[in-house]
């Protein structure tokens, strides 16, 4: 089933028009003409400030994003979130925090961590949500999504892969799944009945089917799964961008590939979405923006074909494309006000 999110058209008002002669104006002094040039100057000047800061703004941000202590969520206004740290194999401990529902915001001030595991057999929705390359779960688009859900009543556990943010470890691509099968097991254990989902973004959308088939040979799978920003397979986004999604690792830290082996360096990362979807049977949602500057929306498009047609349903099988009017790119999509609606109703399935 394909769903289109519309902006509504908006009417402007004109102010009228500058009427122009196209005729300079004669005995124009060299007062004038000096005056006319020194603000063009101006001009010209500010424009390359502001060129110069919105160029710094990134790095800025990547500065100043690893000075936030990821073990105090609540310094940063998220008083219903807990930090938990786990250790899904010796010598590597991966970060992880727990939202609880919106409803429960009160109750959750000062609580431990046994509060939090009791929590998650409350039965309402626990969602993993798998980010995308780069940064940590601390990111504003990644808080964005959290909050949705939460504010939907769902609980929230938010994953910093091994060496992403305080995560120990190296990322590899075997290494990220078990990651993520650790937390999956981890939470079901405490869960109880409840629906336990993924939602992987971008490059954690890859994450998200890879795991979700290695659950399938252990007979076991998520209730749900959302997709967005999603691409094909983590090779091809390699050989388009022609750079490692792992690159930044090694400009942060670049001793290291003089002391670990990394099982990424010489190997392409797969991930293969595309293929992971002829293996799945879990209801799908995917959710991709009309002007995705990273991954093109035919992306999600294929995506949608490919679970289509293994599935052969357009009720477990959803693709929810937004307008490039409303400008969400590749991370604004938490933004859309309809968003909470759309997962519900997603959710709402799930249960029937």
């Amino acid at each position: 089933m394909k769903k289109r999110i519309n902006k509504s058209e908006r009417k402007f008002q004109s102010a009228g028009r500058l009427q122009q002669s196209g005729q300079k104006p004669k005995g124009l002094s060299v007062h004038a003409r000096s005056q006319r040039q020194w603000t063009w100057t101006k001009m010209a000047l500010l424009s390359l400030c502001i060129l110069s800061a919105s160029a710094s703004i990134p790095f800025l941000l990547h500065l100043f994003s690893g000075s936030i202590d990821l073990s105090r969520p609540s310094d940063i206004g998220l008083n219903h979130t807990l930090n938990i740290y786990l250790k899904p194999e010796e010598g590597v401990r991966v970060g992880v925090w727990h939202t609880a529902p919106e409803h429960r915001w009160e109750e959750a001030q000062g609580k431990d961590l046994d509060w939090y595991e009791e929590a998650l057999g409350d039965g309402s929705p626990i969602f993993i949500y798998l980010h995308g390359n780069k940064g940590n779960r601390s990111a504003p688009h990644r808080i964005g999504i959290a909050n949705v859900l939460s504010a939907v009543g769902y609980h929230v556990l938010a994953l910093d892969y091994r060496g992403f943010g305080d995560s120990t470890g190296e990322p590899t691509e075997a290494g990220l799944t078990t990651d993520v099968l650790y937390l999956y097991h981890w939470v079901k254990a405490r869960s109880g009945n409840s629906l336990v989902c993924v939602w992987g973004h971008s490059l954690g959308s890859g994450v998200a089917t890879t795991t979700a088939v290695k659950l399938l040979e252990q007979g076991k799978q998520f209730d749900g799964i959302i997709l967005e920003g999603a691409f094909l397979n983590a090779r091809m986004e390699t050989n388009k961008h022609t750079e490692h999604p792992f690159t930044w690792f090694y400009w942060k830290f670049p001793y290291i590939q003089y002391f670990l082996f990394n099982s990424l360096k010489n190997k392409d990362l797969n991930l293969p979405t595309d293929e992971n979807l002829q293996k799945i049977r879990t209801p799908l949602m995917i959710l991709h923006a009309e002007d995705d500057h990273l991954v093109p929306f035919a992306s999600a498009q294929e995506i949608y074909r490919i679970a289509k047609k293994t599935q052969n349903s357009d009720e477990h099988v959803k693709l929810v494309q937004f307008d490039a009017s409303f400008g969400y790119l590749h991370n604004g999509l938490y933004k859309d006000p309809g968003l909470p609606n759309i997962i519900r109703e997603f959710v709402q399935s799930l249960m029937t």
